[in-house]
């Protein structure tokens, strides 16, 4: 079994021989070894990714709108995830990010993931029927199961969670009124004995 380390090493290898900078290389690397980490298949999509590259032509993306539709080609996963986590300070406003054309959408993942723990907020992630949540970059829960990831999606929508309670009010009242039968009334034994702490001299 490979370790995580030769997993990053290997990656980001491969990704320089393919012609990205070593600061690219640097972050897919980092990537897949958090795609494995998490139980998904980085590795075979980098791997095929890279095959159909050196025959395909891909879209890089910069600047990142509400809407991005792809001209010619479908967009890049590495420069669109790279473009995504230099910008998801001023992504975080729009409500619901769309994108018509994905090649190997399983590679933003790790992106997402890690701009879900600079935002300090879920991300939930729609390529197609499919749907992943991504929890702080501790987590990606997804319906994906064990069926293939598309090649290339049609749609892909994401959406920056506000972060909120996942309980009622009334809940929050009755849990902190039980939890008020730990407080007890100071004596004044217990005061005095605080008030003196600390200043005996016991050299």
């Amino acid at each position: 079994m490979k370790s995580l380390s030769e997993i990053e090493t290997t990656s980001k290898r491969a990704t320089k021989a393919m012609g990205f900078s070593w600061g690219i290389a640097e972050e897919v690397g980092k990537n897949i070894r958090l795609l494995e980490l998490f139980g998904f298949p980085g590795i075979k999509n980098l791997n095929e990714y890279y095959k159909s590259r050196r025959i395909s032509k891909f879209e890089t993306i910069n600047l990142i709108n509400e809407k991005n539709n792809s001209q010619k080609f479908p967009f890049c996963p590495i420069t669109l995830g790279v473009s995504f986590l230099d910008q998801v300070r001023n992504l975080e406003k729009f409500s619901k990010i769309i994108f018509n054309k994905i090649s190997y959408p399983l590679l933003i993942l790790p992106f997402l993931s890690r701009s879900s723990e600079i935002l300090g907020k879920k991300i939930h992630l729609k390529l197609d029927q499919h749907e992943f949540l991504l929890n702080l970059n501790v987590t990606i829960s997804s319906n994906l199961h064990h069926e293939e990831c598309p090649i290339i999606t049609n749609i892909t929508e994401i959406n920056i969670i506000e972060n909120k309670d996942n309980f009622s009010n009334d809940d929050w009242e009755n849990l902190y009124k039980i939890s008020e039968e730990t407080f007890v009334d100071e004596s004044e034994s217990l005061k005095q004995g605080a008030a003196g702490a600390g200043l005996t001299d016991n050299d």
